[in-house]
């Protein structure tokens, strides 16, 4: 891994750990809060909101700086976030640090794509974003259970302090490993952010983002109810939970690495490949969960399926829009978060309807197929307009 997208991976680690660590802190916020868990939940939220506000209108403010000042002002946000949100007096002030906390993710992953991809030649280019992404997988390994571990020993300050000491790192990598030389959009960068506005008036834009949504919300509609599916329908311990995100984290992170390599040999087949396979795992782990060690395979092939789809899905939107990549790649991380927001919701409503703790899964693969049917739409309408 070359030291400069090694810096990318740090910060993706740090961002990563900070937006799914809240799930599993829900119960120790709520008591230090004084608040129901349910209202606790906002704090996801408020940081979902934070990364679809931020992503296009932060990359659309820094379009006219180096790519480099760009990401380290964004990291600096994202660390300032994070040590405000571990200062935070009581709710009302926690909601707005992690708004502010979340503002900056989209934003980052956008421009560090671009960079990522302009370290390499153009057929290592899934791979270079997929190596940045990995820090999101990464951070489900390690980042995620050893802070919510800390946050409900020590109290869950400590967690998002050390957030940003990850972030403060984070930064001195980033000024330290990242070139100064720009990517080819930013030499010439569109007058008037109008113009760059101007790819959201296509068909094909908007039915890619739409593929993204649809397709990862088939991932949350199980990853956010993971907990209670495996101790309720597979029947395992509560305290085998831990070992078991360990290993959907190790899946995630095969899958993200996976799927920056199918992305550059075949880009629309991997689409279709993986959404498909993705659809088939999720109806067989529904299936074998009543098997403790099929639904082990189960949950660890979700997570090579579903996080393969990443990579794939982020140059895949990057590829409609060759002139506008930083917008549109920020972008996909508004459309990721939405995502993580309606599976949470849809797999919610099928669990509040009284269908069992396997709805999740049947909802997840029925979305895949949704996935699938907008992909192949998004492929006719560019031939089209070719």
């Amino acid at each position: 891994m070359r030291p400069a997208l090694s810096s990318l991976t740090l910060a993706a680690f740090g961002i990563g750990t900070t937006e799914f660590v809240v799930m599993g802190l829900l119960p120790s916020l709520a008591h230090a809060l004084h608040i129901s868990v349910p209202d606790a939940g906002r704090l996801v939220s408020a940081y979902a909101l934070g990364v679809v506000v931020g992503a296009p209108l932060l990359t659309l403010a820094a379009r006219r700086l180096p790519a480099k000042t760009t990401l380290l002002s964004l990291m600096g946000l994202f660390t300032l976030g994070n040590a405000a949100t571990a200062l935070a007096p009581d709710e009302p002030v926690l909601l707005v640090t992690r708004f502010v906390a979340g503002l900056p993710h989209g934003a980052f992953f956008g421009v560090g794509a671009v960079v990522a991809a302009g370290m390499v030649s153009a057929d290592r280019t899934a791979k270079a974003v997929s190596t940045m992404f990995l820090g999101l997988a990464l951070a489900n390994i390690a980042g995620v259970p050893l802070g919510t571990y800390l946050g409900t020993t020590l109290g869950w300050r400590w967690t998002f302090a050390v957030v940003a000491a990850i972030g403060a790192f984070s930064l001195i990598a980033i000024a330290l490993m990242i070139p100064r030389h720009e990517p080819h959009e930013r030499a010439a960068v569109p007058v008037d952010a109008r113009e760059e506005l101007a790819v959201f008036r296509r068909g094909d834009v908007w039915l890619a983002l739409g593929t993204v949504t649809v397709g990862f919300a088939s991932v949350f509609t199980v990853y956010s109810y993971v907990a209670p599916l495996l101790t309720e329908a597979a029947g395992f311990s509560p305290t085998s939970v831990s070992a078991l995100l360990v290993l959907l984290g190790v899946g995630m992170t095969v899958g993200n690495i996976l799927g920056g390599r199918a992305a550059d040999r075949a880009l629309i087949p991997s689409l279709y490949a993986g959404l498909a396979a993705l659809a088939v795992v999720l109806v067989l782990f529904a299936l074998a969960l009543p098997v403790k060690a099929a639904a082990t395979v189960g949950l660890f092939a979700t997570g090579v399926t579903g996080f393969s789809l990443g990579p794939i899905m982020q140059t895949y939107a990057m590829s409609k829009a060759p002139g506008s990549t930083s917008l549109i790649s920020a972008s996909v991380q508004s459309a990721f978060n939405i995502a993580n927001s309606l599976g949470a919701y849809l797999g919610g409503l099928a669990l509040s309807a009284g269908l069992g703790y396997p709805a999740p899964v049947w909802l997840g693969a029925a979305l895949a197929l949704l996935g699938l049917t907008l992909a192949v739409m998004v492929t006719t309408a560019t031939r089209r307009r070719t």
